[in-house]
């Protein structure tokens, strides 16, 4: 049995993320955490799921177990348990959230003392430690070595502060007409004070979490009706986050989502114009579209690609010195504010971007138009490794030959294979896909 995922540990709320195992992966982070401590205090944060009660619960209970003071502040976006863990000297912090999944679903993140997240060599030992019984039975404590709990509820001002220092001093956001979905999650309190306190012009939808709400038809997932709204309102621009905020989702003045590679490439040249872009680079992942790459080659910047998932984007934005980078799918990292994806810091840079470009947020981002991509799903009965594909080498010389990009990878959680394909041309990239289909279905039948 393997844990951890691509981003913590996530599943079934009460099924495979039950409170046993919230309390023993509590404990088995705790005694990996020992090693280094610090300040014997591990943060605990969640989104607004009811399942968050019970994990959050349990995990108190496994950190205490082991000696570990734990700190609970409540509903709290991941990225500002990233921020808090290092801001108050924590040896760890702990978010409990499944990000944008169903409410059904809940998930474990965890942080080091820097408030990054953890890389997969230290969640293999921290798993090792978890199916050690004899370690996890021998490191719990007695007496008073037994850990103490502390809910401390007024730490959200100092997450608000930062962020809003991440805003220009010289700007405000006075005249702007912002409409935000806060998805019935982690920002509900969050998101409002900050836009409030910069002067927006504001309307908030989605902002009564009740446990079972979080990311239903709302937030980054479903920018429908934010995008509805800001066309009847006639705002300015509309901004959606997901269930535990470190994703935006942009929607313009017409109604129109912004595409993710668009947002990157955008915020990335107005970096690069205020000589804040760091290294004449970003880092962004394989599904990032190739349009990209080519309107930031104007700009003389160059994309260094990475796997999916934002945690692989901050290691290659580490790697080579970078401070800004994201994926195509909402998760932006400005390196100099945030040591994740972080939807608020997003937002707020966007709209420094548009009131310094005197442009509408439709202008803006429509300087920078994707190439058409198709995306299928094919199921598989069995993942043979894809080196071994006799004849696949070649499929993919015919493609770079037709001048159509190409991406297949399994999925993570599923008998499917990812397959995507990009080119300036729909119609060839439709007749190659056909082509790419039947090639897997005879492969991997």
């Amino acid at each position: 049995m393997k844990l951890f995922g691509t981003d913590g540990v996530r599943g079934l709320a009460g099924k495979k993320l039950s409170a046993n195992l919230a309390m023993k992966l509590a404990m088995a982070a705790g005694i990996y955490f020992r090693k280094h401590s610090v300040t014997n205090k591990i943060l605990v944060g969640k989104d607004t799921r009811k399942s968050g009660y019970m994990i959050e619960t349990a995990i108190v209970a496994g950190l205490t177990a082991v000696g570990y003071d734990a700190i609970q502040i409540g509903p709290m976006p991941t990225p500002a348990v990233a921020f808090l863990t290092e801001d108050m000297r924590c040896d760890a912090g702990i978010m409990i959230s499944a990000s944008h999944n169903p409410f059904e679903d809940n998930g474990i993140k965890f942080f080091d003392g820097n408030g990054d997240k953890l890389g997969e060599e230290i969640e293999a030992k921290i798993e090792q430690i978890y199916f050690d019984d004899e370690l996890v039975e021998s490191a719990q404590k007695t007496g008073l070595a037994i850990g103490s709990a502390k809910r401390i509820d007024d730490v959200v001002g100092r997450y608000i502060v930062h962020i809003k220092n991440s805003f220009p001093r010289e700007l405000n956001l006075k005249g702007l007409r912002i409409v935000i979905d806060t998805a019935n999650g982690a920002s509900y309190k969050v998101a409002p004070t900050v836009f409030s306190e910069l002067g927006a012009e504001l309307i908030v939808l989605s902002d009564e979490p009740n446990g079972n709400n979080i990311n239903a038809n709302c937030g980054a997932l479903f920018p429908q009706a934010l995008a509805s709204e800001v066309k009847r309102l006639r705002a300015d621009i509309g901004f959606a986050f997901d269930g535990d905020a470190d994703r935006l989702i942009v929607v313009d003045e017409k109604g129109e989502i912004v595409h993710g590679d668009a947002l990157l490439g955008i915020l990335a040249a107005h970096l690069a114009r205020q000589n804040r872009l760091r290294g004449g680079k970003i880092a962004a992942t394989v599904m990032s579209n190739a349009a990209l790459e080519d309107y930031l080659a104007k700009s003389k910047i160059s994309v260094e690609r990475c796997n999916v998932g934002d945690k692989f984007v901050l290691e290659k934005m580490k790697e080579c010195g970078l401070n800004f980078g994201g994926e195509q799918s909402g998760h932006v990292i400005f390196g100099d504010y945030a040591k994740t994806g972080d939807g608020l810091v997003s937002a707020l840079q966007v709209s420094a971007c548009l009131i310094q470009s005197g442009k509408k947020a439709s202008e803006l981002f429509g300087a920078l138009k994707p190439y058409p991509q198709l995306l299928v799903n094919l199921k598989i009965n069995e993942k043979k490794p894809l080196s071994n594909l006799a004849g696949l080498k070649e499929l993919e010389e015919e493609l770079n030959a037709a001048k159509v990009r190409s991406l297949f990878r399994y999925s993570g959680t599923e008998n499917l294979i990812r397959l995507l394909l990009e080119g300036k041309d729909e119609r060839v990239i439709k007749t190659k896909m056909a082509q790419v289909e039947e090639f897997f279905k005879k492969a991997l039948a």
